[in-house]
């Protein structure tokens, strides 16, 4: 946000979508983390003849993961499954904090909270299921995908308009960064006219 406290009209258009009470959540976060299969893929596991596990990860989601850090915010991965693709996608981005095999991600976060000397109003996380709900319910901004289960959509806070694997990290991303005021500081000068008109 600039000196005058008027938003970049990209921020303004994002905030403009999202309630005032979601806005006062995101807010203070200083740690988002992310569960990975139906979050930062689409959920299919793929594999090929000789056993190999692959997965799709969209590059809109990994650009958005690197303006969190950028900006100072904190992104760790919680997965409940094990995987060296994870692992090397996650180093591509920079992300040191990656735990695998999680099955109890509401204590994962909490630790994680702990450790880097946040409160759980700090805290961010991104669900897709059931096993995701605990953590969703510990974290003081809860997130999901719009191809989530309603169950796990009604346990979020908010709900990001694209499915996962399909740009829902960067919607999240971009709803952080436009709450804490970050997000116009990665457009060139003139990149997004005020009404909205991107050059």
């Amino acid at each position: 946000m600039n000196i005058n406290n008027i938003p970049h009209p990209a921020e303004a258009l994002i905030l403009s979508k999202a309630s005032a009470a979601v806005i006062e959540r995101v807010r203070p976060l200083r740690l988002m983390a992310f569960d990975v299969d139906g979050v930062l893929t689409d959920g299919r596991l793929w594999y090929s003849a000789e056993g190999e596990q692959l997965k799709c990860f969209h590059v809109l989601d990994g650009h958005g993961l690197k303006m969190l850090m950028e900006s100072g915010i904190l992104v760790a991965l919680i997965t409940a499954r094990d995987g060296a693709v994870i692992g090397r996608r996650a180093a591509e981005l920079g992300i040191g904090l990656v735990q695998h095999g999680i099955r109890d991600k509401a204590q994962a976060l909490q630790a994680l909270a702990q450790e880097h000397n946040c409160n759980l109003s700090e805290v961010g996380y991104m669900g897709d299921d059931i096993i995701d709900v605990p953590a969703m319910q510990r974290a003081g901004f809860a997130a999901s995908v719009a191809n989530a289960p309603a169950y796990v959509a009604q346990a979020a806070h908010w709900q990001a308009p694209s499915a996962g694997g399909a740009g829902a990290v960067r919607d999240c991303c971009d709803l952080i960064l436009a709450a804490q005021g970050k997000l116009g500081a990665f457009f060139s000068p003139n990149t997004l006219r005020p009404g909205g008109t991107i050059q």
